[in-house]
This record gives structure tokens, sequence and C-alpha cells, in this order.
């Protein structure tokens, strides 16, 4: 349906041969130049190419799911819901905070690369996480649980840039701090 209407948009649209004047035929012994589009005829593919569009957009959230789906190079515009629930989220979040907190061993060692690269990777699942449970709190909770959650991936942050600095002190510090709002969001939602 999208592609048939389309296809009738852009046989309604006048060409560009209709609408410019035949060009005055160049000496042969000068170099030819390409003309310029005229403004009507940029225009008019304008107004054509918007139509199209705007048509096969309609038409795909016209379709059911799954043919929209189905057609090739649809665009899918539903609204998608989040990837974990509140429930998930709980169930998995120490395990992404102790993978957060393991990180020190890198610390330690002097492993600079190898500790942001597991600093990335525990982060990220656990600010997901912890997204979902704090957005399922209740309103009156949730200004103080963004706050720590603040806390804490700004202390990530930081840690990751003193890892790339290669700064032990610097390090040591943000490691605390991550430590100190882990168990301050922690005593929160559990």
């Amino acid at each position: 349906m999208a592609s048939r209407l389309a296809v009738q948009a852009l046989s309604a649209s006048p060409s560009r041969a209709e609408n410019t004047s035949p060009a005055p035929k160049p000496p042969s012994n000068s170099r030819q130049q390409p003309q310029k589009p005229s403004s009507t005829s940029r225009r008019l593919a304008m107004t054509a190419a918007s139509a199209v569009l705007g048509t096969a957009l309609l038409a795909s959230w016209q379709l059911a799911p799954a043919a929209s789906s189905a057609a090739a190079g649809a665009f899918d515009l539903r609204i998608t819901l989040p990837e974990q629930s509140s429930e998930e989220a709980e169930a998995v979040v120490r395990t992404h905070a102790r993978n957060l907190l393991r990180v020190k061993r890198f610390a330690d060692a002097g492993a600079w690369r190898e500790l942001q690269a597991a600093l990335r990777a525990s982060a990220s699942n656990l600010k997901q996480d912890l997204y979902a449970i704090i957005q399922e709190r209740p309103a009156g909770e949730r200004p103080e649980l963004r706050r720590l959650y603040s806390d804490l991936f700004n202390s990530v942050t930081s840690l990751d840039y003193a890892a790339r600095d290669k700064d032990e002190v610097q390090v040591q510090q943000y490691y605390g701090n991550i430590v100190t709002a882990l168990e301050e969001i922690f005593a929160k939602i559990m």
C-alpha cells in the first residue's frame, strides 16, 4: 500500500524536463557547464519527496504490527517498553554491583586499561538496573535515589578518568566514593 501511494505521488509530480526550457547549445570549443535546477523544480522535488515520505510513514502506522515488521525496510515506530522490569532488575542488581566492586583488583595491580574496560562493562549493566528500580519507586523517594544514582555514576566517571591518568591516589578516592554510594543506595532500595 505504501509503495503504491509513493509511486502515485512520484508520477503525479512533473518531471524536470517539463519545467525547464531547453538550454542553448554551447560552442563546440568551450567546456559544457551543467545547468543548475531552477528554484521551482527544486521546490517541486522537495514537495514530492515530502509527500512520498509522509505517505510511507502514514501507511506504516496504519498497518498491523506484524505486517509492518515483515515488510522489507519498513520503519518500526512503535513505542518500546523498558528492557527489564523492576523485579528483574532487583534480581540482578547485587551481582552487577559486585562486578563493579571487583575492579579494585585491577587498580591494585596497576592494570589501568583493564580497569577501565571492566569498569565500563559493569557500570552500564548496573546503571540500567538502578534506573529501572528508581523509576518504579514512589514519587517521594525518587529525588533522593536520583541524587545517589548521580553521585555513584559521577564517581564511576571520575574513576575512569583517574585510571586513564594513572593517578593511584584519585583511583582509591573515587573507588571509596563508589563503595559509599552503593551502600547508601542499597540501604534505601532493599
